[in-house]
């Protein structure tokens, strides 16, 4: 009975790991943040950028399933809550995926934490999408721009059955949110109810106002046509040559500001949930 109870016990350890590290993209592991979510839940995906190891791609954790970057040349800064990425021209954290987020955002938000002192063309993260699927080259995406006197933010979806631009800007009801590139922590969450057809934008923990994809319902991503994950840059890629050259263009500029806690829900959430998020530096 005794031999039988430690087979048992052996097959449980054997099991546990298996499942423990399925999704892990590099096993040589350090410290890292644990997993904030229990499987299934609606966070698909963390970044909390509060890794310990010298090894610089680790260091861009993501705490949901443990999902290493395939790329991270971003130098680490003090964030809102531990350490955060700083971001560079031309330079971007690149993730193979957002984990199960696509094929399950019907309703979703995307939070996270910006910091940005001067305004130009750039985005805080993307979501490309393969050649030809549209002429963005993404899926989903977060743009900013303007002035900082009057700072414009536009998120971006492309989905089975259409495309949306939510924005935020001066010559529109939505108008712009001011204040969002003076420097500071700012923390932005963009919901999205496919109840309502309705983003909702709050800006530290504060509702501000709405931009409606009126009639269309849950988002249908494509989740066989995205192309992985960036933080820090958006849906194009600059070859080689436009490097050297100092190009620019808006669809792939970098974010040069700083970014933290980046989170994405398969859920809309609450405004409660969201205010904790501010008030918690989550």
């Amino acid at each position: 009975m005794k031999n039988k109870i430690i087979k048992i016990l052996g097959l449980c350890s054997i099991t546990f790991l298996v499942f423990s590290c399925q999704n892990l993209d590099r096993p040589d592991l350090d410290n890292y943040p644990k997993d904030a979510n229990v499987p299934g839940g609606p966070l698909k995906f963390y970044v909390a950028f509060d890794g310990t190891s010298s090894n610089v791609l680790m260091n861009a954790v993501d705490s949901i399933k443990a999902k290493f970057p395939s790329d991270n040349p971003l130098a680490a800064i003090a964030g809102i809550s531990g350490k955060a990425v700083q971001g560079e021209k031309y330079k971007y954290v690149k993730y193979t995926n957002a984990n199960d987020f696509a094929q399950n955002a019907g309703s979703f938000t995307v939070s996270v934490w910006a910091k940005k002192g001067n305004m130009g063309t750039d985005h805080i993260f993307s979501m490309p999408a393969a050649s030809g699927y549209h002429w963005s080259g993404g899926s989903m995406f977060l743009l900013t721009e303007g002035s900082v006197a009057e700072p414009i933010v536009k998120f971006f979806v492309k989905d089975a059955s259409g495309e949306k631009w939510f924005e935020w800007v001066p010559w529109a009801p939505t108008g712009f949110v001011a204040g969002i590139y003076d420097g500071n922590w700012h923390h932005l969450a963009f919901v999205y109810n496919g109840s309502t057809s309705i983003m909702q934008l709050y800006v530290d923990g504060q509702p501000k106002t709405t931009s409606e994809w009126t009639g269309h319902g849950n988002v249908q991503l494509e989740s066989s046509k995205i192309t992985g994950l960036k933080i820090g840059a958006g849906p194009q890629e600059f070859s080689a040559a436009e490097v050297q050259n100092g190009a620019s263009d808006w669809l792939k500029n970098s974010w040069t500001g700083g970014i933290d806690q980046f989170r994405m829900y398969t859920t809309a959430l609450s405004a409660a949930d969201v205010q904790n998020l501010y008030t918690k530096k989550k």
